[in-house]
């Protein structure tokens, strides 16, 4: 399914964010040397929390992508010259019909899916208006900890167990890997 990485917030940049491909680390290397480098693709994330119940906001991949079906955060692609933020925004009006807060960067990772490596900029956001509308096919849930719904992207490991340790609950990974699809 992959591998991941994650870091502090304050390890990354906003200026890195639009800007860092790995392609550093090649410029060391002459280019017999250099591993193929894959470009990371950048990804804004929101952490939807309903402040009533403390319950997350689940949305599953649309029809057509990889990975459809499977849950996870909504958000997605970073376009040039957006912030996360602003790319957050313009994701989530297209996708979820809602207009968002603020929505500072509060953790970020990194997971390699065979079809991209993606660095995910996860954003808690309390406050929102609209009301939600599944734009593209897609089907939304609110869940407590652990999540009930499966299969789960991987990439949303990192984050479910910080939200549990965050609340006191135990995080088991391999509860989500179980309901993974046998290859």
């Amino acid at each position: 399914m992959g591998a991941g990485r994650f870091f502090a917030k304050d390890q990354v940049t906003e200026k890195e964010i639009s800007l860092n491909t790995g392609a550093d680390a090649a410029q060391s290397q002459t280019p017999s040397q250099a591993p193929a480098q894959r470009k990371h693709t950048e990804v804004a994330v929101g952490v939807l929390l309903r402040e009533s119940d403390g319950a997350l906001l689940i949305t599953s991949r649309p029809p057509g992508k990889p990975y459809a079906g499977y849950w996870e955060f909504p958000g997605g692609k970073i376009e040039s010259g957006e912030t996360v933020e602003q790319a957050l925004r313009r994701e989530l009006q297209e996708e979820l019909g809602v207009e968002i807060a603020a929505a500072p960067v509060w953790k970020v990772t990194e997971h390699d899916y065979p079809h991209a490596l993606v660095r995910l900029h996860w954003c808690k956001i309390t406050r929102w208006s609209g009301e939600f509308e599944m734009r593209e096919g897609q089907q939304m849930a609110w869940q407590q900890l652990p999540l009930q719904v499966q299969p789960v992207l991987p990439g949303a490991y990192p984050v479910l167990q910080w939200l549990s340790e965050e609340r006191g609950l135990p995080f088991d990974a391999g509860f989500y890997e179980a309901g993974q699809p046998k290859v």
